[in-house]
């Protein structure tokens, strides 16, 4: 029978724990352009179940219906009755590594202690290993809680043509090639940050 390898494995941990983070109330829900407004509606969810005061919806890349930028994101977020003062803009960003460094600029700025991030369930691992890398760069010290979009099918393809299977298939080669460019932390640093989190925070 073969043997899983050290890297498999660690994959395979990592898609386990972002996808079942347990979550805390935080300063800010972060909400992650891409996918449409899947993410949109799920940070809604998020914030409406009390687990934060503000949303922050990050990018600037306008390639529509998959990439809607913050302003549009913002715009539907009013009309589901979300309160502008409650809203909170970062169109700089064209990118998941510089959505993580403006992220991280906000961060130090409001003295935030916690934040939730929302990306689909295909982003969600390289995204938390982004923004693991940038606050590490940042020297910030936050907690970072994995919210991935729930019940979103796989093998349907999505508005770039791809389903969201094939997307997770590119992404781990994207963690691949950025890990070895040093633009995010290891696997294995993550899930060593994320066994902190959890002890740090006595979670049942």
């Amino acid at each position: 029978m073969p043997v899983m390898n050290t890297k498999e494995l660690e994959k395979i941990q990592l898609m386990a724990l972002v996808g079942g983070d347990v979550i805390e109330k935080s300063d800010a829900i972060v909400c992650l352009e891409g996918d449409g407004y899947n993410r949109l509606d799920w940070t809604i969810k998020l914030f409406q179940e009390g687990l934060a005061d503000k949303i922050v919806v990050s990018g600037g890349y306008n390639n529509p219906p998959f990439s809607i930028p913050a302003e549009k994101m913002a715009e539907r977020l009013i009309k589901r009755g979300i309160p502008p003062e409650r809203i909170i803009l970062e169109k700089k960003s064209q990118q998941t590594r510089e959505q993580a460094v403006e992220i991280m600029k906000l961060v130090k700025e409001k003295n935030w202690k916690k934040i939730i991030l929302v990306a689909s369930h295909f982003h969600q691992a390289r995204a938390y290993l982004t923004f693991l890398k940038a606050m590490e760069d940042a020297k910030s010290k936050v907690y970072i809680f994995n919210a991935p979009v729930k019940n979103m099918p796989w093998f349907k393809k999505t508005n770039v043509g791809l389903t969201r299977f094939q997307l997770l298939i590119k992404e781990f080669k994207k963690i691949g090639d950025y890990i070895k460019k040093d633009h995010l932390v290891s696997i294995k640093k993550a899930i060593e940050y994320q066994k902190f989190k959890e002890e740090k925070h006595e979670t049942k």
